[in-house]
């Protein structure tokens, strides 16, 4: 399969990509690396990458920003920074993503574990992961030619915890060779509209 990987310079796209690349073509993607150039804010550039590829049979997104702040000090603005990116970009992969993909084949999608087990500072993360999930349960029973579309959901992973660790306090961590497990069963199985959890 001809796979694009959005995000692949990040810690669970690069063990999505250890996973992925030993049976496929991974074409990798990012804001500053890869082998496209993709800034998920920008439609602009999502389908300027996708028409220099033209047909691929999955994309998978790992990538993906939202605001954490105090509830109480949050404003519209910081919502809208994961409305706007880690929403609305993966949701453009997908929207731009639909002229290119084979029939038969995939978007991945990824979200996480706080819209079902939310954290202090983490209700624009709560909001954001919790669309995206609706998002790809409702699209999948609209895609034409057998196409598919899931997301995966880890929990806080092992190898960004001496960043995330104080946040994510009495959670059990999984690597990201584990989570990347979940991008392969997307990817390469045969089931649709579902958020695959990871914990």
């Amino acid at each position: 399969m001809k796979i694009i990987l959005v995000g692949a310079s990040g810690t669970i796209g690069k063990a999505v990509h250890k996973e992925l690349s030993v049976r496929h073509e991974v074409i990798t993607a990012g804001r500053s690396t890869g082998d496209l150039k993709i800034d998920i804010t920008d439609k602009e550039t999502i389908k300027k990458a996708l028409a220099s590829v033209g047909t691929f049979d999955a994309l998978v997104s790992t990538t993906g920003s939202v605001h954490f702040g105090e509830f109480m000090e949050m404003n519209d603005d910081d919502y809208m920074v994961g409305i706007k990116n880690k929403l609305m970009g993966q949701v453009n992969l997908v929207l731009i993503g639909r002229d290119y993909i084979a029939p038969e084949g995939s978007f991945t999608l990824s979200t996480g574990i706080l819209n079902r087990d939310p954290i202090r500072l983490g209700s624009s993360a709560a909001m954001v992961n919790g669309a995206i999930d609706s998002f790809v349960k409702a699209a999948a029973m609209e895609m034409p030619n057998r196409v598919r579309i899931n997301s995966v959901s880890p929990t806080v992973i092992t190898e960004a915890m001496d960043s995330y660790g104080p946040y994510f306090r009495g959670y059990v961590p999984v690597d990201a060779d584990t989570a990347a497990l979940a991008y392969s069963k997307s990817v390469e199985g045969i089931q649709t509209g579902q958020t695959y959890i990871v914990d």
